[in-house]
This record gives structure tokens, C-alpha cells and sequence, in this order.
């Protein structure tokens, strides 16, 4: 097997002309350089920044969508419990002001147990499993979810739904999870009506892409009180410009859209490409194809 490695564009073009596979993301234009291609790796687990062309080609597309989500899954918990258990509103604040003031009291709903409590997650890919899982698992919280595809429910999600249930689902649950592919369908599919039929006192977390949620109506939503408080690693513009008003609400916490970084994903990455080049040389399925109609 030869490996070639481009380190300009026209040698990628020149390069692509014996090329079978293409490792990491390229553009529609590129492709018509390579007439033997039969396999594209992308080396992002999104694929909603693609040309509209680069579906056209015949070529099995896969991408990384899962090798992000066990970090993603440790920062949801972080931006969590930093809201439930006040660290971020009372407790931080009082550290850089070296104080040290319990507030409220033992019975008060000043610090939330999560153990009992209905999780929703809109998106049952890689990151919403991983989270469903440890929020399940690690947290003894009921999991409810809506995928498109519902053909395996995980034994750690009590209902999976189509994505018609989401409604129902948004009223049901005291944590609210982001966690879709950004499509035509699903950006800013958290608008102020689904804020607003938000349980009061419920959290709302973004994970996967920003434009799933209206931020006008966020910070609406958590300066009037219609929820607690949001957990937000990623944003619609990245990053929110220094005037957003969703830097004046206290009830927020946010992770600047790096919740899966880390040293260790480098080896989930190196280790499913090698998988899927072992199963692409032997003639096997590959892992993670992407539906080029549903574009994740």
C-alpha cells in the first residue's frame, strides 16, 4: 500500500490521479482529479461545511463521528454540574473574591441532584450515546431521545423516538441536550416555543453545532427564568461577538467549542482509520459510512 502525503494543493491534485483513497476533507473540485477514488476519510465527524457537489460523488464517504464523543461527554458533565451544584454562579465567584459563604440551605433548590431526573437528547449519534450513557449509568438519570434512526434503542436510553416526538420530548425532560447533525431540519430547531415549553428549573446543553439554537431566544429564555441555566460548548457564531448578551447572564457556562479535545482522541482517531483501511483492503464494510442523503 502506498501512502502519499501533499503538501500543496497541486501536488494533492497530481497526487489524486492514482488515488484510490483520500484521508482528511477536501472539496467537490478536487474530485475531478481523481477518476480511480472509491473511499473518502474525512477527518471531521460533522459534514454539514461540504460543498452540496461533494455528495455527487460515488465514492463511500466516512467520517469520525463518535472518536470525539467520550471527551464531549466528560465537558457535558463539567458544564452540568457546574450549574447544578452552583459552582460557576456562586462558588467561583466567591473563590476569586476569597470568600466562603455557604449559600442557601440544606433543603433549598439552591444545589440540584441530578439521580432521578429525565434527560432528553435531541440526536442519538456519537456524542448523544456517549452522554446518554454516562448520564444513565454514571448519574441514575432516566434517558428519553429522538434519532431519525430508531432501529437500535441502547439498553441505558429508556424511549427512543422519531424525531416527531421531540415536542413531547422537550416537556418531558429536566436536562435538554443539543446533540443533532446540523441539517436543513434541525438548525435553530431550539427556538423560543421550545424554550418556552421547557420545564422551569430544566437545563439546556448545545454539544454538537451551534446553530441548532436560536441564542436570542436562549438569553431570552434565561434572563425571564424560563429555565435555569444553559451549558454551551458550542455557539451559532464562534466565536459570539464581545457586546452578546449571553455574556451578562450568570446562569451560563461555556467551553469555547472545545469539549473533545485531549491527547487520548488522537488515538481513537489513528485507530479507526486503521480498522477501516484494514476492512477497505480485505473487501469488508467499512465503519461509519455517512448517508449521503441524510448527510450524516
Amino acid at each position: 500500500m502506498e501512502i502519499a502525503v501533499a503538501h500543496t494543493e497541486n501536488e494533492f491534485r497530481e497526487q489524486l490521479r492514482r488515488a484510490e483513497v483520500i484521508f482528511g476533507n477536501c472539496r467537490a473540485s478536487d474530485l475531478a482529479y481523481a477518476p480511480r477514488l472509491k473511499w473518502i476519510q474525512l477527518s471531521t465527524a460533522g459534514v454539514d461545511t461540504l460543498d452540496g457537489e461533494f455528495w455527487q460523488t460515488p465514492a463511500v464517504v466516512t467520517n469520525y463521528a463518535g472518536a470525539f464523543a467520550p471527551a464531549i461527554a466528560e465537558t457535558a458533565f463539567g458544564l452540568l454540574l457546574s450549574l447544578t451544584r452552583g459552582l460557576n454562579q456562586y462558588y467561583i465567584p466567591q473563590f476569586q473574591r476569597h470568600e466562603w459563604k455557604p449559600v442557601g440551605t440544606p433543603k433549598s433548590e439552591d444545589h440540584v441532584e441530578l439521580a432521578e431526573r429525565t434527560m432528553g437528547i435531541a440526536g442519538l449519534g456519537g456524542i448523544g450515546r456517549a452522554v446518554a450513557r454516562v448520564a444513565a449509568e454514571g448519574f441514575r438519570m432516566r434517558v428519553i431521545a429522538t434519532d431519525t434512526r430508531t432501529g437500535e434503542r441502547p439498553e441505558y436510553v429508556a424511549e427512543l423516538h422519531p424525531p416527531e416526538w421531540f415536542g413531547e420530548m422537550v416537556r418531558q425532560a429536566d436536562v435538554m441536550v443539543a446533540a443533532a447533525p446540523l441539517t436543513p431540519e434541525t438548525e435553530r430547531m431550539f427556538d423560543e416555543r421550545v424554550f418556552r415549553s421547557m420545564k422551569r428549573g430544566s437545563y439546556f446543553l448545545a454539544l454538537s453545532r451551534g446553530p441548532l439554537f436560536d441564542d436570542r431566544a436562549l438569553v431570552k429564555a434565561l434572563c425571564e427564568g424560563w429555565i435555569a441555566g444553559a451549558g454551551l460548548d458550542v455557539f451559532p457564531q464562534e466565536p459570539p461577538p464581545a457586546d452578546h448578551p449571553i455574556f451578562d447572564c450568570p446562569n451560563v457556562v461555556m467551553s469555547m467549542h472545545t469539549s473533545g479535545w485531549g491527547p487520548g482522541r488522537q488515538f481513537r482517531l489513528i485507530e479507526l482509520f486503521r480498522e477501516n483501511l484494514r476492512r477497505y483492503a480485505s473487501g469488508q464494510e467499512l465503519l461509519n459510512v455517512v448517508d449521503k442523503k441524510l448527510r450524516f
